[in-house]
């Protein structure tokens, strides 16, 4: 390739990356980046084998871990080199992919993307002590910025981190594009039902050491942060969980309640579920996260003793139903929104999620609450919702009594004391519950009055069920069981009696 073209190819790249759009880097432009590369690449003396170009993918694959390894030693210039070498050798293994029969470009791409991301600084999937987001290879002005070792890794899997596990093929991306167009208002929902019970539910991931993320994911994909739902399966509560198997992780009944609608056991029992299946599985997260759809039982059939497996292996992904092959996809590509919206354009409203409790002055229930607290804290579709959510005990049209202490958003104590506590709002709320349409006494049905017999000679060509037909005025069971026929029997010349007409 003419080294103008190599520079000039570098500095687009450099371009993209400088206005962040490297992490949304798609196969189309890739594609076509590594098309001209091909267009001027020099043909070997030998076509390699698939093997060999897979090896050399293997090899840059480790480069990359290498790179990591050395930026967080402090290494940096050391790690820019080893990430750049590897950059270096899936361009070139990947040119001679797409000219190799039986070679799978979509491996090359997906890993090109994510060293990409990585080198930008968009491969993020730690957290800091405050679970607020951090990058996994910032780049400053002179290159990746050094972790501190102090920083807390929030680790999917016992050090892997989230994005090394959400590849970005093209299942993950479709379920991404899905979140983002037909789904979005169901996410921005859930974000801002988790929001408002993340101090319930956050703890029991957190003491688990498994990812905020992870959490959102599944909870967004199999409630939509609603805590009452339950599913056509018999599934229930924000995470979904099954009879069985909630009382299996000690979501048992609780003075008539159902602990599976409880956040904060809900939260509990699935974090001890994940990582149950997570040793099964050897900490392989997607197919963790397909038991936990299909059942652990049929995936670990599936899988037999190689845990190693692929979730998208032929073996294992034309065998599950396609409800569990889009599961999967959707609930890392919510988890990925929830570590990086900026990255797809994505504003996920500010919500002040802190925890507060109010003392009812007089009986209300959460339906009149809802209607006395109107707009209140600049939350347009009303409260009733995240009230039943903080108080899942609760049968929202049952009246508590004054004295009683609900679970509120903090935000919500001053407008309780301000609009619920007197005046004309929660008059109009007690009016509007003890509303009840009239009650209309449907007069009774007449008593039947006796019924008509006439008589029908069946002919020749007659059936019982043609005669029924004809006469449109009774029924094949009622003129059999009348005539003491057995299976529909009769004969020509025989007279049957049959039910007259009113």
């Amino acid at each position: 390739m003419p080294r103008a073209m190599v520079s000039h190819f570098r500095r687009v790249v450099f371009l993209m990356r400088s206005v962040r759009l490297v992490r949304s880097l798609r196969l189309a432009p890739l594609a076509a980046a590594l098309v001209l590369l091909a267009a001027c690449a020099s043909p070997g003396p030998t076509k390699p084998t698939v093997t060999a170009l897979y090896a050399q993918l293997d090899q840059a694959t480790q480069g990359y871990e290498t790179a990591l390894q050395q930026v967080r030693a402090g290494n940096v210039a050391a790690g820019q080199q080893t990430l750049n070498q590897a950059l270096d050798t899936v361009k070139n293994a990947s040119v001679r992919c797409g000219s190799t029969p039986g070679c799978d470009t979509q491996r090359f791409f997906s890993a090109y993307d994510h060293m990409l991301r990585a080198k930008d600084g968009s491969s993020i999937g730690d957290e800091n002590d405050d679970g607020d987001p951090q990058t996994g290879m910032a780049l400053d002005q002179h290159g990746p910025a050094v972790l501190p070792e102090a920083q807390r890794s929030v680790t999917l899997l016992h050090g892997q981190k989230l994005s090394e596990l959400i590849a970005m093929n093209g299942a993950v991306k479709a379920a991404l594009q899905m979140w983002l167009t037909q789904w979005r208002p169901n996410l921005i929902d859930a974000w801002i039902s988790y929001q408002y019970m993340r101090s319930e539910m956050w703890p029991a991931y957190k003491q688990a050491d498994l990812p905020e993320a992870l959490l959102f994911g599944i909870m967004a994909k199999e409630s939509g942060g609603k805590v009452h739902a339950v599913s056509r399966s018999g599934a229930a509560g924000p995470l979904q969980f099954m009879y069985a198997t909630g009382m299996r992780f000690g979501l048992t009944t609780d003075d008539g309640f159902d602990m599976r609608f409880d956040p904060a056991a809900s939260a509990r029992a699935n974090a001890e579920y994940m990582d149950e299946q997570l040793a099964v599985f050897n900490d392989n997260l997607e197919l963790t996260i397909g038991a936990y759809n299909t059942g652990e039982g049929r995936m670990r059939r599936l899988v037999g003793d190689d845990t190693k497996v692929s979730f998208y292996d032929p073996r294992i992904y034309n065998q599950l139903s396609q409800e569990t092959r889009d599961y999967v996809p959707s609930v890392l590509a919510a988890a990925w929104l929830f570590l990086h919206p900026d990255s797809y354009n994505l504003r996920f409203p500010k919500i002040d999620g802190a925890p507060g409790s109010i003392t009812l002055k007089r009986p209300a229930s959460l339906s009149e609450l809802t209607v006395c607290l109107g707009s209140a804290g600049g939350m347009e579709e009303g409260w009733f919702r995240t009230l039943r959510n903080l108080n899942p005990r609760l049968d929202p049209q049952q009246e508590q009594p004054a004295g009683a202490v609900l679970q509120v958003p903090k935000l919500l104590e001053q407008p309780y004391a301000a609009r619920c506590e007197d005046g004309p709002w929660p008059i109009l709320a007690t009016d509007l519950h003890n509303a009840a349409a009239p009650v209309v006494d449907d007069p009774p049905p007449p008593p039947p009055g006796p019924v008509g017999v006439r008589r029908y000679t069946v002919r020749r060509g007659d059936t019982l069920v043609g005669i029924v037909r004809k006469l449109r005025c009774s029924s094949v069971q009622e003129v059999a069981e009348m005539n003491h026929l057995h299976h529909q029997h009769i004969s020509v010349g025989q007279a049957l009696k049959v039910p007259e007409c009113r």
